[in-house]
């Protein structure tokens, strides 16, 4: 009995640790360096040791994938995960349990796929959906939703989310028609894709997928937009755009993030591995020291200590960086129990 018991145990440890699956997520903890929470394609992980052991947190969340996480900045025991396919769930004790926020968002079943999940910085109880239909604002940490649409008629999916920390009336949705800016906390949206999109695709509701938003905290105006068709950035609040790291080998652009009190210093990730500007994107650098697969999935630069970076791909699991992409170690899933943790 006991060699049967310790054979299952083994087994499941070993289905769960696999490091061929992909790191969709990073959620580096806000004030705690030792948390990090991360999704794959199959379950939700949590660490409390830097990365040494795992648990699988996925207990009480249907099976549907997550594919987005926030951690409330003031409260960080309470925790949201945007599923594809069954909106979103809301933990308060740190991912133990979890339970369905869907009011407001269950009414098409599209609407249920949630993108990206982004705070206010000046009031924990509200935030914002990206879905596959449109915007969304809660006002009571998650227990209901509103569509919050107005001007963006041609578009149905909102990718990514961006929220100015320094001015949080200001927030820019990348879609799949390219970048929608709004200065009233989300009640009205305009188009902002000059420079951007073509003149002749202007009006298409599908002319560029915008995958990854960062806003440099410095340069508040200043905006690094990801797309399937290379690298934007505005520096005028997305009024204007312009194409950069046009000589990068591979111009579809995963991921995005601004180092904090960096000014000017800009990382991107893609099918190519990560590339690092320290000048505002005017010259790049590759910073793929350690890592045995280019293919990058997700990126995350931890809030406590900004040194510390992550780094998920598609095929050889998690990494992590302590010199600021410099050099990359693998954090293999390690999952210290199966079942619920």
């Amino acid at each position: 009995m006991l060699v049967s018991a310790l054979f299952v145990w083994v087994v499941a440890l070993t289905a769960c640790a696999s490091r061929d699956d992909a790191v969709v997520v990073i959620a580096p903890h806000p004030k705690n360096p030792n948390i990090l929470y991360i999704a794959t394609n199959e379950y939700i992980y949590k660490s409390r040791d830097a990365g040494k052991t795992w648990e699988n947190i996925s207990g009480g969340m249907s099976h549907s994938r997550v594919i987005s996480m926030a951690i409330d900045p003031a409260y960080p025991a309470t925790v949201y995960a945007g599923t594809k396919g069954d909106a979103v769930y809301k933990s308060y004790d740190g991912g133990q349990r979890w339970v369905p926020q869907k009011t407001g968002l269950d009414d098409v079943t599209i609407t249920s796929v949630v993108n990206d999940l982004i705070f206010d910085p000046t009031n924990p109880s509200r935030l914002f959906a990206a879905t596959t239909m449109g915007i969304f604002e809660s006002v009571d940490g998650g227990d209901s939703w509103k569509k919050r649409m107005q001007g963006m008629k041609e578009i149905l999916m909102v990718v990514s989310f961006a929220i100015d920390q320094t001015r949080p009336n200001v927030m820019y949705a990348g879609t799949t028609g390219g970048v929608y800016v709004s200065r009233d906390q989300a009640r009205t949206w305009a188009k902002a894709n000059q420079g951007l999109i073509s003149p002749e695709l202007l009006s298409s509701s599908r002319a560029l997928m915008v995958n990854a938003l960062a806003i440099d905290p410095t340069r508040p105006d200043t905006v690094y937009a990801g797309t399937l068709n290379g690298l934007y950035r505005t520096r005028d609040g997305a009024r204007s755009w312009d194409r950069i790291a046009q000589d990068l080998p591979d111009q579809m652009i995963i991921a995005t993030s601004v180092a904090p009190g960096a000014t000017g210093t800009v990382y991107i990730a893609g099918r190519q591995g990560l590339y690092k500007s320290s000048d505002g994107g005017t010259t790049w650098k590759a910073m793929n020291n350690g890592l045995e697969s280019l293919n990058i999935r997700s990126l995350a630069i931890s809030p406590s200590e900004p040194d510390t970076m992550y780094l998920g791909t598609n095929g050889t699991g998690l990494y992590r960086s302590r010199d600021r992409g410099e050099h990359w170690e693998p954090v293999p899933l390690s999952v210290n129990r199966s079942g619920r943790n």
